[in-house]
This record gives C-alpha cells, structure tokens and sequence, in this order.
C-alpha cells in the first residue's frame, strides 16, 4: 500500500471522527447565555477532543512527510488507532454528561491511551521502514522522548482519576495536548 492511501484514509476518518463530535453537541433547553453555560461541560468535552485528534493529525501530517515506505504493521496500527479514535464521540459524549464520573472519565482515558499507544507504534513501524532516511530516524528519536511524558501524563491522569478526583483525566489530556503543541521540537537538517 502506498503512503498517500492510508495517509489519505487517516484523514478521512479523523474528519469523520471531528464531524461527528460536533453532531454530538446538544441544544440549550432555553436559548440564553444561561442555556448555553448549563452546557459548558459538553463544550468543554468537545473542544477537548477536537484539538486532542487535531494535534494528533496535524503531528502526523508533519512527521508523515519525510517517510517513503510503509510496512503492513504500519498499516494495522493505523487501523487500530481509527478504531479506538473512532469511540470519541461516544467517550465524549459520555465525560460531558458525567463529567465527575470516575468510570466515564476512564473509559475516556482509556480511548485516549489506546489512540495514544497506536499511534506511537505506527510511528516505531515507520522507523523500521524506513532506516534509510536518516533525517526521519533523527526525527523519530526525539519524538519517542516527548511520547514517554506525554504518556506519563496521562497515566498520572488515569490514576489520579481512579483513586482520588474523576475530572483529572480531562485535566490530563489537556495538559498532554499544551504539551505536545509547546514541546521543543529539535530540527533536523541534516
């Protein structure tokens, strides 16, 4: 399979997946400012996953440029990532009508670290595939360095969400996603 087909399947799907978020957003019962503040936790939910899966796009649309070849692991764990990226609507859905429930906030954990997992496994399948191209093998060192604290934030989110305060894996993912877009990316021109 060519990069272009399954990069183009990928944004499809995450399309998809952000449209189908927004669908999910319910009406205020009375159009008001009070209305739509009653439903801060719904917009809140979605703003969250929609930058959430956007930063993971726009990560993989950059990093995505410089490979040649993809090895059918590659493609398995694409697969696997849209599958479990295919459940935040529903997650979403859930953590925003029971925003202090410790089981909705880790079901949504648990979507986000599947996503997470296989989305840096497609990355080491990459790797692999692609050992020529030194400037991605450079690339895909720093990047295995920011996916340990970026997973290690939300692990401190999941746990902290099991055993003492629900709300802290939407906290978790947040701090994730300013991580991400903030985390100093070393340039590789070689």
């Amino acid at each position: 399979m060519s990069k272009e087909r399954l990069t183009t399947f990928i944004d499809a799907v995450i399309a998809i997946i952000m449209t189908i978020l927004v669908l999910d957003l319910p009406h205020p019962e009375m159009m008001t400012l009070f209305g739509l503040w009653t439903l801060r936790a719904n917009f809140f939910s979605y703003a969250l996953s929609f930058f959430w899966l956007g930063t993971m796009w726009a990560n993989m649309h950059n990093e995505w440029q410089n490979i040649r070849g993809i090895g059918k692991d590659t493609v398995w764990y694409a697969l696997l990532m849209l599958f479990f990226a295919s459940l935040f609507p529903y997650t979403t859905s859930l953590v925003a009508e029971n925003f202090s429930n410790t089981v909705a906030q880790s079901l949504y954990g648990i979507v986000v670290l599947m996503v997470t997992l296989f989305n840096f496994l497609s990355y080491r399948s990459l790797v692999v595939a692609n050992k020529e191209k030194k400037v991605f093998y450079l690339q895909q060192l720093s990047r295995k360095h920011f996916m340990k604290w970026d997973i290690t934030i939300k692990i401190i989110g999941m746990i902290i969400t099991i055993f003492i305060w629900p709300p802290a894996m939407t906290i978790s993912i947040l701090l994730a996603v300013v991580f991400i877009l903030f985390y100093p990316r070393e340039r590789s021109d070689v």
